[in-house]
């Protein structure tokens, strides 16, 4: 990429990197100094493919005119890589660390978004952020390619880096290929008649924990880390990503429609088997048997039977064991990188995680 970063406007205001600020301001922080990267990459699009590609980020509606503040996430993942970076280098409060790697934390967004505008596609989701998803608005075609694109993005941001360009673009694709395992996977479950805990626990660390592990990873590769480092900030970002799976999942269940954006029980309504619907089915309660004859029977769910199934679910330990789940992965996160100098933002991050509204 052209544009560096050191001629970034985000890096003219003498802010230093927050540190053991709130999750809020360290979310903001992170987004001020990746927004100029994203924008840049997605104005080189052919106009077709940029039209999507920013109404999905939330910058403008289908018709290109700008929204009033953007609704394109909050941007976890990026704020990631520039926590892991400093917490990586071990250097204190003088570190530079989270500046070199905003290149990288750029192309962990484009990727990520890359894969939601393929899972609304794969999973039939009609809204996403309270708005049209792209496919609905544009089509299949136009929606797959416009992830596409993104994905194509992020490798032509990430190769702009000032450090770990090719080492970052290995394992961020590598990141891509166990995303694109662990959605194949979580998509053969549905047609199967049994699925374990382990199984989708297995899934998970493909398809959620990949990319955060990879976000933190590539975070310290900036921080030109040893290589147990490394590894360290990866183990903590794969069991960061299991436990926001696990809180994903219960909003997907139990959310409230107007912050999700998203039908009440909406994974419920499409038969989805998260992790809270597993551990009931596997319960042996006498509501966890009701709630398997409900949901094997193929009947689709309406909001009613949705409330009801959700109760069950409570009733049979599965919002119970979920939200527990979350809290000792988290637990089990921060183990990896106890001790390590700077890693105030990575903690505060990781408690975010779990304290999302469900």
């Amino acid at each position: 990429m052209s544009s560096s970063a050191a001629a970034d406007p985000a890096y003219g205001n003498g802010m230093p990197w927050v540190e053991g600020g709130d999750a809020n301001r360290i979310l903001s922080r992170a987004q001020q100094l990746t927004r100029p990267l994203l924008r840049a990459a997605v104005d080189t699009l052919p106009a077709e493919l940029r039209l999507v590609a920013g109404y999905h980020l939330g910058w403008w509606d289908a018709a290109g005119v700008p929204t009033l503040g953007e609704s394109g996430g909050k941007g976890l993942r990026p704020a990631l890589v520039l926590a892991a970076a400093r917490a990586a280098s071990g250097r204190g409060d003088s570190d530079r660390s989270p500046e070199k790697a905003v290149h990288a934390a750029a192309a962990v967004e484009l990727v990520h978004n890359f894969t939601l505008l393929h899972d609304d596609v794969m999973d039939g989701d009609e809204l996403r952020r309270g708005r049209p998803t792209a496919w609905r608005v544009w089509g299949i075609d136009d929606a797959v390619l416009a992830g596409d694109a993104m994905h194509g993005l992020a490798i032509w941001t990430l190769a702009g880096a000032p450090i770990a360009g090719l080492s970052g673009i290995a394992r961020l694709e590598q990141a891509v290929i166990e995303l694109c395992l662990g959605q194949q996977r979580d998509c053969a479950a549905e047609s199967k008649d049994e699925v374990t805990l382990d199984e989708c626990l297995e899934t998970l660390q493909y398809k959620t924990g990949a990319l955060i592990g990879c976000a933190c990873a590539m975070g310290a590769l900036c921080a030109d880390a040893r290589p147990d480092v490394v590894e360290a900030m990866d183990h903590f970002g794969r069991e960061l990503g299991i436990a926001f799976q696990l809180v994903d999942d219960l909003i997907g269940i139990w959310g409230d429609p107007v912050r999700t954006g998203k039908p009440v029980g909406n994974d419920l309504m499409r038969h989805k088997r998260s992790l809270p619907v597993v551990v009931a089915l596997e319960s042996g309660t006498a509501a966890g048997r009701e709630f398997a004859e409900m949901y094997r029977s193929g009947e689709p769910l309406d909001a009613a039977a949705a409330l009801r199934a959700a109760d069950l679910i409570t009733r049979a330990g599965g919002r119970r064991w979920a939200q527990a789940e979350s809290i000792r992965r988290v637990r089990a996160a921060k183990s990896c990188i106890a001790g390590y100098r700077g890693a105030r933002d990575l903690m505060e991050l990781a408690d975010c995680v779990v304290e999302r509204d469900h």
